[in-house]
């Protein structure tokens, strides 16, 4: 599980360096079915949340959304530390 937590953590540096666009990001998050299926189905769903806040926002510029890209990549970064706490035990 530890190359899919570190290809998600990798993800979260490439969306706004610029390597990935939102689209590309939320295809990497949601094809690891693997690790999904290792977690609570409750992670699915705050995964799928947020990944649907951040397709939305990425419509809009930043001004006029509510969501901000910054906030929603920092809570994937806990979902991340979360998910990883959780498979360690």
């Amino acid at each position: 599980m530890l190359k899919f937590i570190a290809q998600l953590r990798q993800s979260i540096l490439d969306l706004p360096a610029g390597n990935i666009n939102v689209t590309q990001f939320c295809q990497i998050w949601r094809n690891q079915t693997e690790l999904l299926s290792s977690l609570p189905p409750q992670f699915a769903e705050v995964m799928e949340n947020l990944l649907g806040r951040l397709e939305s926002g990425s419509m809009f510029t930043e001004e006029s959304c509510s969501f901000s890209q910054a906030d929603l990549i920092t809570q994937l970064g806990i979902w991340l530390d979360k998910a990883e706490t959780r498979l360690a035990k």
